[in-house]
């Protein structure tokens, strides 16, 4: 059996404020250090195989404790970044909304953007889920630890469990460094867990 643990970030400042991030590299706050070091010893009592991790600090942060208790090396995987956001990144909700007002409120209904420059939710969901997808092809019937972004997290899930993207939106965004679980198993892949953590 081959499982899957889809572990969001840390918290940053940004996090804390609702900024949009997107790909900018934010690093994890004093709360993120201490959110990672708590859920890397409970990921650890899972005997992950392999650690493998978006690029981008927030995620290389998150992994270094789990890494450090586990004895391996983390791998990192540009396709498990967050989604591009394009003219958005940088900026709080009420700003995009005072700016862009249809398109916001298109976004919160439905995910999807027009504004150009802003990556689409499929496109994400299937760059993620082929990261998930080699991960799962390297570890065999062991454990990975996927260390990503929560807009990554859950629509690369919803597409490796072979879900329309309408349906992917009915799962909530992890909390920070908290997890999904998925497991495949005779009948394909298979949610086991979701929003797992301290």
């Amino acid at each position: 059996m081959t499982r899957l643990l889809i572990w969001r970030h840390g918290q940053t400042a940004w996090n804390a404020l609702r900024q949009t991030q997107g790909q900018l590299d934010i690093d994890l706050n004093e709360v993120g250090v201490e959110q990672a070091s708590v859920g890397a010893a409970l990921l650890a009592a899972r005997r992950p195989d392999l650690i493998v991790s978006s690029d981008l600090s927030r995620c290389a942060s998150t992994a270094r404790p789990l890494s450090l208790l586990c004895g391996l090396p983390v791998v990192f995987d540009k396709r498990l970044r967050e989604r591009e956001f394009g003219p958005w990144q940088g900026l709080l909700p009420g700003e995009i909304h005072e700016r862009w007002p249809q398109e916001y409120e298109h976004w919160q209904r439905t995910e999807e953007s027009v504004v150009p420059g802003i990556e689409s939710i499929e496109d994400l969901a299937v760059r993620a889920a082929a990261a998930f997808a080699d991960a799962a092809e390297q570890v065999g019937d062991g454990t990975a630890v996927l260390v990503t972004h929560g807009g990554a997290a859950k629509a690369g899930a919803a597409r490796l469990l072979g879900w329309p993207v309408h349906v992917g939106h009915a799962l909530k965004v992890l909390d920070n460094c908290h997890w999904t679980e998925l497991r495949r198993t005779s009948f394909g892949w298979q949610l086991f867990a979701h929003n797992v953590g301290s």
